[in-house]
């Protein structure tokens, strides 16, 4: 295969290791197992305008990309519907995605794992066109991450300290958005703290991400308590998976969702694959079957 790996610089873990490093060890590895690869070190900066350049390419097999939620997100929606397969390291704070895909979590293994791959599809889904790969949501997701990015925070354990004191944040000056939801074309009316779309439905007993990448059905996920403590629990247990036990939540499957706000405040008051958006007056979701082709271990479980 022909590979172009694009590493930020200023993404994720990438920005603490010594990527000169982390480059020659991709090169090698891909090259020992016969493939052309090219590896490209950019600035925060610069990764739209790389990403844009290589997902044109006619003669590329995989974009390979290395950086946070934001990196993985903006290629997987670069080369969605397309021939070129995405190619990711785990470079985020979770890794949700890569958790899905069944790619190693250390870097080090995901390369050689990577390099001796296969290439799958998956599913993706998209809010009005624009595509994601984990979670689209809306309500107290949004304060906590705006909250976050108001803390400085230098390393992943950083990030992590900061979103749990932005989570406490978000609970104690709960919001809460009227809502339109339509599901599979059934209405309802709702006032909640929270609702949040994925990309295919949440496994059970871990971090919120999905089991089956493949299962072609959008995950709904709507918080019915504005009791503070309630949805703290919540939070904490959508992180542990342990949510289904809740009467907090409401959880449902769908092919397509219609959220229309009904607030005046628009600026980032949605989150998508862990990046703030401006949230549009009618949100439109759609589950896009076996949409995105990727690069996954050779052993995954996916077909």
């Amino acid at each position: 295969m022909r590979v172009h790996a694009i590493l930020n610089r200023d993404g994720g873990t990438l920005r603490t290791l010594d990527l000169d490093l982390l480059s020659a060890q991709i090169r090698d590895e891909f090259a020992l197992h016969g493939h052309e690869i090219e590896v490209e070190e950019v600035g925060g900066g610069e990764v739209e305008d790389a990403i844009g350049r290589q997902s044109g390419r006619a003669d590329l097999d995989v974009l390979l990309v290395g950086g946070g939620d934001g990196t993985v997100s903006e290629a997987a929606g670069a080369v969605a519907g397309g021939r070129i397969a995405l190619g990711l390291l785990p470079a985020g704070t979770m890794n949700l995605f890569a958790r899905s895909l069944h790619i190693p979590l250390s870097l080090e293994e995901a390369v050689r794992s990577l390099a001796t791959g296969r290439v799958v599809e998956v599913d993706i889904a998209s809010v009005n066109g624009r595509y994601f790969v984990h979670q689209f949501a809306v309500g107290v997701h949004a304060r906590m991450v705006r909250t976050r990015e108001k803390l400085d925070y230098g390393s992943r354990l950083g990030k992590m300290w900061a979103s749990v004191k932005a989570v406490g944040a978000a609970v104690r000056a709960l919001p809460v958005v009227d809502l339109s939801i339509e599901i599979d074309g059934r209405n309802e009316n709702v006032r909640t703290p929270a609702v949040a779309i994925s990309n295919n439905i949440y496994g059970d007993g871990h971090l919120p991400y999905a089991d089956d990448p493949q299962a072609g059905r959008l995950g709904i996920y709507l918080m019915r308590s504005t009791d503070r403590a309630a949805v703290l629990k919540l939070t904490i247990d959508m992180m542990r998976g342990a949510w289904k036990a809740s009467q907090a939540l409401s959880v449902a499957e769908a092919d397509l969702i219609r959220i229309r706000y009904h607030g005046r405040k628009r600026h980032d008051r949605a989150v998508m694959d862990g990046e703030l958006h401006d949230l549009d007056e009618v949100s439109e979701v759609r589950i896009h079957p076996r949409g995105l082709r990727v690069l996954v271990p050779d052993e995954a479980p996916l077909r």
